[in-house]
């Protein structure tokens, strides 16, 4: 889709300069966290070794049972100590949960489990080296035992646990239907701000953090001053410090190249094309309009607009906004699309064609939400295989009986009723 020479963006992009693309936001965040996995050799290990943690930790009822068990008495110690407080929604019960690549939030969620679980895993990890029944199985935990003892691991724990810690709010934010743009694109360039202040300033706190958890959980500990080792070449000299390898090669690495995703994907274009049509929002009265940013939008699209037009439209835009907040039927809309609806009903689209041009235009840009994403995924589900010569009509039916969400207000006897006159039934319904 966004490939430079053959994409379909370019293809479209060269027919028509005015054509822009705008990439579901939710999906992009998620992409930016998935790209440093893909790029950075430790990090994507360390995924890799999560995923099989998981694995190897809840792969039978047997063992899942064995970690709650284990994470009880461990509360109980700790309350009879008093170092764990007791209250209403404190201490519930939790279990690992797997990451999935198209579940946005899941590989944090895992993490957070993981740090929070950390000593049931080991155990369970244990039981499985002994007395497991599965030579596959007793060696990944084996492995995996030396591995999560490593400093390596808790230092890319603890990163990834951070850097999504930052975007969570973000990706949250993100996957909501009523998602306002305007506070998008403040809470990505927020996310931008708040990672490279990590990146500049974090870096002490975030290795005591690392450093406590070690001593808490026994796990290898490292002078920093000390020569570092490459585990892969153990025996070449690398001639700089640990401190030198997980500073700079680690932790300002992985942070440059999030900001350097969040760049090329979060650009600039996309969002001021968005910010200035989030101008034209008919929502609260049209508490948004910006004859400013309405003015800034026409100059993405020179091909629509001359330049004895755009002179005319900065009038236009004053009696327009003027004539549909003093009309009633303009009181309570929603969205762009019942905007444009009750402008042809009022035939304001002929008064105001200038602005109605614009509002077209505005209309053939994607929604920058999870919005569009969450369609594709129900029509996976509704057209499968067995229903690959699906008709439009039924398919947009079967969509719709999809969206539960818009027969909340639709009762049994209604439906039922409907059906019955729709044709005569042998027995009466």
């Amino acid at each position: 889709m966004r490939g430079e020479l053959n994409g379909l963006r370019t293809l479209i992009s060269r027919e028509s300069r005015s054509a822009y693309y705008v990439h579901c936001f939710a999906h992009q965040l998620q992409l930016v966290v998935v790209a440093v996995a893909k790029k950075h050799f430790e990090v994507g290990d360390f995924f890799d070794k999560v995923s099989v943690l998981v694995n190897v930790s809840i792969a039978s009822c047997k063992r899942k049972d064995m970690m709650r068990e284990i994470q009880r008495d461990e509360i109980e110690k700790g309350i009879s100590n008093g170092e764990i407080k007791t209250g209403k929604g404190l201490n519930q019960e939790a279990s690992l949960q797997r990451p999935g690549s198209t579940r946005w939030g899941s590989h944090y969620k895992t993490l957070l489990r993981l740090v929070e679980l950390f000593s049931s895993v080991i155990k369970v990890l244990e039981y499985v080296q002994d007395e497991g029944l599965d030579n596959t199985h007793r060696s990944q935990a084996n492995g995996l035992l030396k591995y999560i003892h490593t400093f390596d691991f808790v230092f890319y724990l603890h990163l990834m646990l951070v850097i999504l810690g930052l975007t969570e709010n973000l990706s949250m934010a993100l996957q909501r239907k009523d998602q306002d743009i305007l506070n998008v694109v403040s809470l990505v360039k927020s996310t931008k701000r708040q990672l490279q202040k990590l990146r500049d300033d974090g870096w002490d706190s975030f290795v005591k953090k690392v450093l406590y958890f070690c001593e808490k959980h026994n796990t290898e500990i490292l002078n920093m001053e000390n020569d570092f080792i490459d585990p892969r070449k153990p025996r070449k000299k690398t001639s700089i410090t640990n401190l030198h390898h997980y500073q700079v090669n680690c932790f300002y690495t992985v942070l440059d190249m999030q900001l350097q995703e969040f760049n090329d994907r979060f650009n600039e274009v996309n969002s001021e094309l968005l910010v200035c049509t989030s101008a034209l929002s008919p929502i609260d009265s049209f508490r948004e309009f910006d004859k400013e940013k309405l003015l800034r939008l026409v100059e993405f699209y020179p091909e629509d607009f001359s330049c004895v037009e755009s002179v005319s439209l900065e009038h236009q835009l004053d009696i327009y906004i003027d004539n549909v907040r003093g009309d009633e039927m303009f009181a309570d809309l929603r969205n762009l699309g019942d905007l444009a609806r009750v402008m042809v009903e009022t035939r304001k689209h002929i008064s105001h064609p200038l602005v109605y041009r614009l509002l077209k235009l505005a209309l053939t840009l994607l929604v920058a939400t999870a919005t569009v994403e969450r369609c594709f995924s129900g029509m996976k589900i509704v057209k499968t295989v067995l229903r690959n010569r699906i008709g439009d009509q039924f398919l947009s039916d079967c969509l719709l009986l999809y969206r539960k969400s818009l027969f909340d207000d639709v009762t049994n006897e209604t439906v039922i009723k409907r059906f019955q006159v729709m044709s005569e039934r042998r027995i009466h319904l």
